[in-house]
Formats: structure tokens, sequence, C-alpha cells
């Protein structure tokens, strides 16, 4: 009608800002074939409900302020911090252990006489156990980036150790704060018939990847990163 206002063009909402995260594959051979440890996130998230993960979550400001007792290996570090910092891809499988002990109760580290201190209660109760983080039997193994248009994004590292790194061994009773439940050690063939996330299935096929080739060889496979540009899945190698 005449004197009504002009309609003005609805803006396109920006997409989510990824935030900073990762991931922490435990892979456990000591009983024939290879298997991970995966748990089933509550139907009640908004972030992938019901889905099958591995442990892991969000970069918190006190991964950067914990000083492990030995660091990532020079070329596992230099391909985590591709993009960033080497402190920033500390802190980030830093969060990895962290995230492991939280959602699973496993302790990744070594016993230490006289363990760091943090305020934070995030890593408070893993100190507590006396023992510290420590990075050189991490492998960075993958990089992904949710797509735009989902409503949480995460640019999510994924590191990979063998479960001989928890305290008390792969047998020691499971259990975290109940982020994730059904948590199990899965062989790595019967894992892709589980209810996974797109990505979660590609980082399997890079666990397998490895898993199959001589552990001399491993570092020198690159990690894959995925992400989209243009609605359109991008693959770039690290």
């Amino acid at each position: 009608m005449a004197g009504d206002p002009p309609l003005r063009p609805r803006r396109r909402a920006r997409p989510a800002r990824p935030r900073d995260a990762a991931t922490l594959v435990l892979v456990r051979t000591d009983r024939g074939a290879p298997r991970v440890l995966m748990g089933q996130r509550h139907a009640g998230h908004d972030f992938m409900p019901e889905k099958y993960v591995f442990p892991g979550g969000r970069l918190d400001p006190a991964d950067h302020r914990i000083r492990p007792v030995r660091d990532l290996r020079p070329r596992v570090a230099e391909r985590a911090a591709r993009g960033g910092s080497r402190a920033r891809a500390r802190a980030l499988a830093l969060a990895a252990i962290r995230e492991t002990f939280e959602e699973a109760g496993l302790v990744v580290g070594r016993p230490v006489e006289r363990p760091p201190r943090s305020r934070s209660p995030r890593w408070r109760a893993y100190l507590e156990r006396g023992v510290a983080p420590s990075l050189e039997g991490l492998d960075f193994v993958a990089r992904a980036i949710t797509p735009p248009g989902n409503p949480r994004r995460y640019d999510a590292r994924f590191f990979m150790a063998d479960a001989r790194a928890i305290v008390g061994g792969p047998d020691a009773a499971l259990g975290g704060d109940g982020e994730l439940h059904h948590l199990h050690w899965v062989r790595v063939e019967e894992a892709q018939q589980l209810d996974l996330p797109e990505v979660t299935h590609l980082v399997i096929d890079e666990i397998a990847r490895r898993l199959a080739t001589p552990e001399p060889e491993r570092a020198g496979i690159p990690a894959p990163f995925w992400r989209y540009r243009r609605n359109h899945a991008e693959l770039e190698l690290l």
C-alpha cells in the first residue's frame, strides 16, 4: 500500500564461526584385531545426537597453561600447527587428553612425584591422580571443519595414541561425566557399522590405513584436512 515502508531484503545469517576442538583416538592391539574406544552421544544433544564418536571436545583456555612432561614430537607438532602455532597445537593435544579423562574416565599420561597445579576445575581432578600429561606418544592423524549451515561448528584436530599410554592400562574402568554412554572398545572394521558422523567414518578409514602401515613408516603419512568452501568439500594433506 502507498505510504508503507519498503521491504528490506533479509540479510543472510553468517555461518557460525568454527571453534577449536580436539579428539583422541585410543587404539588397543593387545587382543587380536585392533580396537578403538568409542561412545554414543545422548539423544538430547543439539550437536550430533545419538552418534557414536571418539572422546573429544572444545579447547579450553586452561589447556594453554598446562605443561606436559613430554612434548609432541617435532613432525607431529609441525603438522598439527599448520595454519596456527606450535603452542596452539600443544594446547589442542592437551585438550584431547583432558576430554578423554572427562568423558571416559581414562588417564592418558605419566605418574609423577610432583604433578603440575592448575586453578582450572577441568584439570584439577586429572592432576590429583598424581599424573601429568605426556604428548610424545600422540600422532596427528586428521583435521576437519564442520560445514557451514550447522548451528555449531568445530575446527577439530584428531590425535591417535596407543592404549598402553593409559595409566592403569586399557582395561581401566570406563566412566566419565556422562557426556558419552555405551563406552566400549570396538574393532576397527566393526566401528564403521555404527551410527557415525560423516567425518568419523573418514577418520576411521584413516586409522585403518595407518594401522595397516608398518609403524616406522607411519610418521611419513600426511594427515588429511577436510573443509568446505562454497558448499563443496575440499581435501588438503598436511
